[in-house]
């Protein structure tokens, strides 16, 4: 079994920053596309950044280039550096990556972590 576990949420004031970390583990062969979404009350869950094994990144347009997203495929974790946070990025951050499991190779899972809250007051 696989699965994503996401660390780094919390309280933060307006202007400030946080670092989030999502480490895949289990009986992974290969990890293609690692991404971030996030879920406000409310809201549907949207895209915020995502990262090929290659090393390719795509943003959404509201991160603005105060986000950013990296990946270790060293250890299988991916990190979402978030900058001059603003009250509006107030959500559960989830963590996505299409996985690959021994022993069948020949299958992409889709695998979602639990969440994480990061919350910036004003």
């Amino acid at each position: 079994q696989v699965q994503l576990v996401e660390s780094g949420g919390g309280l933060v004031q307006a202007g400030g920053s946080l670092r989030l970390s999502c480490a895949a583990s289990g009986s992974i062969f290969n990890i293609d596309a690692m991404a971030w979404y996030r879920q406000a009350p409310e809201k549907q869950r949207e895209l915020v950044a995502a990262i090929r094994s290659s090393g390719t990144t795509n943003y959404a347009e509201f991160v603005q280039g105060r986000f950013a997203i990296s990946r270790d495929n060293t250890k299988n974790t991916v990190y979402l550096r978030m900058d001059s946070l603003e009250p509006e990025d107030t959500a559960v951050y989830y963590c996505n990556a299409g996985i690959t499991t021994e022993p069948d190779i020949t299958r992409v899972r889709d695998v979602w972590g639990q969440g994480t809250q990061v919350t910036v007051s004003s």
